[in-house]
């Protein structure tokens, strides 16, 4: 099954969601902020994804900002960047999609289309 991670007050997370209804794409869907992902679970997408860790970092989001992480990550190494990602799921990139091998982090719709065909 696959497992759409998301937060509801987030437009592009809307977005994907509408998508994978207009294609009957069956999914559980796991709401980030009160089911944040574990330090475990972060680690073994990031690896299954073969993206750089930082696509995992919500960029745009307020509470990125406020803590000026943008900086701050520059002093972390991988294993710190992944145990901050798992205090806060404000702070993960969104939506993330597990399908099966594949993760797609954020919603880039021919991605999406190519994983899911």
């Amino acid at each position: 099954m696959n497992i759409f991670i998301c937060y509801d007050r987030c437009g592009t997370c809307r977005k994907a969601e509408q998508w994978l209804k207009g294609r009957g794409v069956a999914y559980e869907k796991r709401p980030i902020k009160e089911e944040n992902p574990s330090f475990e679970e972060l680690r073994a997408w990031w690896e299954k994804s073969g993206l750089p860790l930082k696509r995992f970092f919500n960029t745009s989001g307020q509470l990125y900002k406020s803590m000026n992480l943008k900086d701050r990550l520059k002093e972390m190494d991988e294993e710190e960047q992944l145990k901050f990602l798992a205090t806060d799921g404000m702070l993960v990139k969104r939506p993330i999609l597990l399908a099966g091998d594949v993760v797609l982090v954020g919603f880039k719709e021919p991605e999406w289309q190519e994983t899911l065909k």
